[in-house]
């Protein structure tokens, strides 16, 4: 990865959890009133080296269904905001290969020497094949392609790219990013 890229991370989660702060508190505050139950969900994912960790986000779920709050949060991808925790204990960088569990490894055939690249970083909060694919191969194709191309500027304009998901919704943000 490009030089400085763990500073770029660790600055960009700080600002991150203080710029979010106030909609983190009132997306907790949210969950709290909808169902009141648990304001957090941990789940262990496979990171570098497909080595395993626990990410955290904020609940969507409850009885194997999206609560009301859930839909909202999802929609825009406000339930990952605390995910800047796990990038300040070095388990995630800012972008790169979304984290998946073991099972989904298995399950989308990430096992192999097509998914190599994959496992050779640290995975992202946000990353291309996340914004951008629109198939299980579309997506393994974009991590290998972000893998081979460490730069910052890339980095930003994903981060920037995120952003606009984090406005207008994934839905929104993909016809006007990419014209679908």
């Amino acid at each position: 990865m490009f030089r400085g890229k763990r500073a770029f991370d660790v600055a960009g989660a700080v600002g991150g959890l203080v710029c979010f702060a106030p909609v983190m508190l009132a997306a907790a505050a949210a969950i709290l009133l909808d169902d009141r139950g648990p304001v957090l969900f941990r789940q262990i994912r496979l990171g570098r080296g497909r080595q395993p960790f626990s990410i955290v986000k904020f609940r969507t779920m409850r009885d194997g269904r999206v609560t009301r709050v859930g839909a909202v949060l999802r929609a825009t991808g406000l339930d990952e905001l605390p995910q800047f925790v796990n990038i300040l204990r070095g388990e995630l960088s800012a972008v790169g290969p979304r984290p998946i569990t073991a099972e989904d490894a298995a399950r989308f055939g990430y096992g192999g020497p097509s998914a190599r690249a994959r496992w050779s970083v640290r995975p992202g909060l946000t990353g291309l094949a996340q914004l951008a694919a629109t198939s299980r191969r579309d997506a393994l194709a974009l991590d290998r392609w972000y893998v081979r191309r460490p730069r910052l500027r890339l980095d930003c304009r994903i981060v920037a790219m995120s952003f606009l998901v984090n406005v207008l919704g994934k839905s929104r943000a993909r016809r006007l990013l990419f014209g679908r």
